[in-house]
């Protein structure tokens, strides 16, 4: 279990490295959002990152919380719990957050593109400006597909180490009664043999003890005459 609980510290410290990391981009991603500057491509790649990251830290909560069920001392297995759980509770908080601004960029974007559409029936020349907007549109898309297949991914990766987890559970047990039935073998030979041998001194004492009563019997007749 010492090995166990060093796996399991291992897997708690990345998960946090990760977490702070989809803080900061999404601090960077509400910083970004009004600025005029900033390019919606620029955007979707750093959103995409950041859902990257938060996929990635619940996948390790599932993991870490196979382990840390699995540890004997219930004081430790408590502590691990909360842990665990923390994590688990600060990753789905980041994941929310960063699903309320998804929303509020594809209302902007929607926006945007109503203004675009507006601007170019006044002008006639809207054609251009809607297809820098379809552009950013399909960019968008894009990633959240990318980030369904990640998904995907990650829950059959995940179903694939538990498959793996419950096999390895089931050698291990047949494994055990195998040994159980060869021990229980080995004592049953052990205690036959031993009654052949009782037997077999048992046979001796009874011939060697009728021989000295017949001999016995031969010496009284012989001295009663």
């Amino acid at each position: 279990m010492k090995e166990g609980a060093g796996t399991l510290s291992e897997i708690h410290q990345s998960a946090k490295k990760l977490l702070l990391r989809s803080r900061d981009g999404l601090e960077r991603l509400e910083r970004l959002e009004y600025s005029a500057t900033a390019g919606i491509g620029a955007d979707a790649e750093l959103s995409f990152a950041v859902k990257k990251d938060i996929t990635q830290v619940q996948s390790l909560c599932v993991e870490m919380d196979r382990i840390w069920r699995s540890i004997a001392a219930k004081p430790q297995r408590d502590l691990w719990k909360r842990k665990v759980e923390q994590i688990a509770e600060e990753a789905e908080s980041l994941r929310e957050s960063l699903d309320k601004y998804n929303l509020r960029n594809q209302k902007r974007m929607r926006e945007a593109r109503e203004r675009a559409e507006l601007l170019g029936r006044a002008n006639g020349d809207s054609a251009h400006v809607l297809r820098i907007f379809d552009e950013e549109a399909q960019a968008l898309q894009s990633v959240r597909t990318s980030a369904r297949e990640l998904e995907n991914a990650n829950a059959i990766g995940e179903a694939i180490l538990s498959s793996i987890h419950g096999q390895r559970e089931r050698l291990k047990s047949a494994h055990r009664k195998a040994l159980d039935i060869l021990n229980t073998v080995g004592i049953s030979n052990s205690v036959l043999r031993l009654i052949e041998r009782r037997n077999r001194v048992d046979q001796w004492i009874k011939y060697v003890g009728m021989l000295l009563t017949v001999i016995f019997l031969i010496a009284f007749v012989y001295w009663r005459h």
